[in-house]
């Protein structure tokens, strides 16, 4: 089966508590332009991610707004920044490390919530039962191209809201020469082996 592929830049999910101490009592985010998931939206809003070492600037929120906030990077970015955050599914912050959001109305110290996004694929139930594969379950996904490669770990994410689409990160969108359109193939269903993707 082939599947679209996206790349997800570092961008920023905040909560509506935190949209309100970042910029402004009341606020609520604007839309940007909208995305192939349901729902979801490139907002107008950015803001500055910062450690000790480093800082990236104008990083983009992305909405609706979230239960708790997170920050999804890349390794590359990870390294100038100066922290080691984990690989995982979006919404498992445990143990991740923390960084400083500055917004125009105010800023905020998170003590955990970095993530490097876990490679995935949004598919709706009938494609997952067309691939026989479970929410969280990894494939592995063919991408040609200038430089072709297979991505393996890639986890299934399941519902009936989805469109059919991978996302990688950038780091991923290099390795690969990622180019406009590019379309992977789906080559192997995984087994549902445990891993803490540290």
């Amino acid at each position: 089966m082939h599947v679209p592929v996206a790349v997800s830049a570092r961008h920023i999910h905040l909560s509506q508590a935190d949209v309100e101490q970042l910029f402004g009592e009341g606020y609520e985010l604007t839309p940007l332009r909208a995305l192939s998931q349901y729902g979801q939206f490139a907002a107008n809003e950015t803001l500055v991610i910062k450690t000790e070492r480093s800082q990236f600037d104008t990083v983009r929120v992305v909405g609706p707004v979230r239960r708790r906030t997170q920050v999804e990077i890349s390794r590359t970015d990870a390294i100038r920044l100066g922290i080691k955050p984990p690989v995982r599914i979006s919404g498992d912050l445990l143990h991740s490390p923390g960084i400083t959001l500055i917004g125009p109305a105010g800023s905020i110290e998170l003590a955990e919530g970095v993530i490097i996004a876990a490679r995935h694929v949004h598919m709706s139930p009938e494609v997952a039962a067309q691939l026989g594969v479970k929410e969280r379950q990894t494939i592995s996904v063919r991408i040609n191209g200038p430089r072709p490669l297979t991505l393996e770990r890639v986890h299934a994410r399941i519902s009936p809201l989805f469109t059919l689409e991978m996302h990688i990160d950038t780091d991923d969108a290099n390795a690969v020469g990622m180019e406009s359109n590019t379309i992977g193939q789906i080559v192997e269903v995984q087994c549902n082996e445990k891993d803490d993707m540290v």
